[in-house]
């Protein structure tokens, strides 16, 4: 795996071109470069990317045109009988690979369905879905640019092993910065106590040249970072926040994020995990959404006399998120560990309700964001397990079912709730609503509850079934295995 000083990563890495109008503008950044090979990234269901790679000479004006043809039966998408699919680059998305050997060119694009006479795109590929939901959103006439600004948290460790035999079930994680390395043999004494890591300087803050790193590879890649920290975790949970941007722009930085973070820990000789709750009894990790409308280059959600300086359409946006929160979870939070950070008592919201400056709720309005261009606020139970283009797709449909039916969040007893929603009693959280306990929960209410994804078609409903379908699956095969925990609690009955 290619290595990189730090000298090195602004000249070597940086994005070689910003708008690549033609090919011949790629071919000859190919020739400046030395780039040997081409390579094609693609997303599956999951948000996973895979890819493949073709020799620098066969990239010529059929690539373009026609693109290069895979099986899309393996992506999880479409039934085997009509698998064939084409992936067609986006010559702006082009830049170096940071983590090739061999000089490598590597491009992100969409992927059409084979039809006659034009190849057309294919409605389940996640890049399709969040342009469909920006345009269906021009077509209504409410905005023309949904702006988001993800935050990412994510765990970084020494070293992580697992084992799923039947006879044998467990993981280990460990870093000499976690407290529980304080009486290992050659260990320095500066560990991070439990839960305590929250902005923890030097000495004890061991990855924070990693996290440099990672942060100057996103800007050589076109992805604008705000800042990054050590989070609340304190066997190394930690968070790079990047300036807001285009949906799905900002959907393309995600999957690039999540590419430079796990492969600089690699490089590193560390791992790095996206779980949201790999260490129990520790800080889960999210992935806060922040989002804000734009309608001719004006902000639509600022009102200097609403609550929080928001306009009735910011506050109808919330009223959207909040009604759909449990079906939106089957999207934004798809994994069964996703809810096993969604508990009481470790930041992550589990009522339903908005307030000003308040992390406890599931909308946060900051209180910070002051200024008309500015105004914004928060989802917060989103995670990095998510397809990023769904999630942001299917939280722009939930706020745009909110303005068009002027769903009044206060009116609707979500809130403001400018306290601790932590501290509330139980009969009292009871009445508010809390969000799914569980994936299952979420698929059922996915189920019940789609209706406003499908408008537009931006969502296909077989996309869903599918989604449904996979999930549950995984859901089935997690529960025929058995707990460690169980062996503790019931063993000996």
């Amino acid at each position: 795996m290619a290595m990189c000083t730090k000298d090195s990563l602004t000249t070597t890495f940086r994005r070689i071109f910003t708008m690549a109008r033609t090919l011949q503008d790629v071919l000859a950044l190919c020739r400046e470069k030395d780039v040997k090979i081409v390579d094609f990234k693609m997303t599956d269901i999951d948000g996973r990317w895979r890819h493949l790679s073709i020799p620098v000479d066969r990239l010529n004006e059929d690539t373009i045109v026609y693109g290069i043809g895979f099986d899309g039966s393996n992506y999880g998408y479409a039934p085997v009988e009509n698998s064939d699919m084409v992936f067609v680059p986006d010559l702006d998305s082009a830049t170096m690979d940071p983590f090739t050997e061999i000089p490598t060119l590597t491009m992100i694009g969409d992927v059409m369905v084979i039809d006659r006479p034009n190849n057309r795109p294919f409605d389940q590929y996640p890049r399709n879905v969040a342009k469909r939901a920006t345009e269906y959103m021009r077509q209504l006439g409410i905005a023309d640019q949904m702006i988001v600004g993800p935050e990412y948290e994510f765990y970084v460790f020494d070293r992580a092993s697992y084992v799923t035999k039947p006879q044998e079930m467990g993981f280990a994680v460990d870093t000499h910065q976690a407290e529980w390395a304080s009486g290992e043999e050659g260990n320095n004494g500066y560990q991070v106590a439990h839960k305590a890591g929250y902005h923890t300087s030097l000495p004890m803050d061991i990855t924070n040249d990693l996290r440099s790193r990672i942060c100057l590879r996103m800007e050589d890649w076109g992805v604008k970072v705000k800042y990054h920290h050590h989070e609340v975790g304190g066997c190394g949970q930690l968070e790079v926040e990047v300036e807001l941007g285009e949906m799905t722009q900002m959907a393309d930085n995600t999957m690039v994020a999540k590419y430079i973070i796990k492969n600089s820990a690699m490089e590193a000789g560390r791992t790095a995990t996206f779980l949201p709750k790999p260490i129990a009894d520790e800080a889960g990790s999210g992935m806060h959404v922040h989002m804000q409308l734009f309608r001719d280059g004006q902000p639509i959600f600022y009102d200097e006399n609403g609550y929080g300086q928001l306009s009735d359409t910011a506050l109808w946006f919330i009223g959207g998120l909040l009604k759909h929160a449990a079906s939106l979870c089957a999207i934004t939070n798809p994994s069964t560990n996703s809810y096993k950070r969604l508990v009481p008592g470790f930041e992550a919201p589990v009522t339903v309700g908005y307030a000003m400056a308040n992390r406890s709720a599931v909308v946060r309005i900051p209180a910070y964001a002051k200024a008309p261009k500015n105004k914004r606020f928060e989802l917060r139970n989103p995670d990095a397990t998510c397809n990023p283009y769904y999630a942001f797709a299917a939280i722009l449909m939930a706020g745009l079912d909110g303005i068009q039916n002027k769903i009044d969040p206060k009116a609707n007893g979500w809130g403001p709730y400018d306290f601790n929603l932590f501290d509330l009693p139980e009969e009292e959280k009871a009445k508010i609503g809390g969000l799914p306990k569980s994936l299952e929960e979420a698929l059922d209410a996915l189920e019940q509850d789609h209706e406003y994804l499908t408008r537009g078609g931006v969502f296909p409903q077989r996309l869903l079934d599918i989604w449904v379908e996979k999930k549950r699956k995984e859901i089935s095969k997690m529960n025929r295995v058995p707990h460690p925990m169980e062996y503790a609690m019931y063993y000996d009955l």
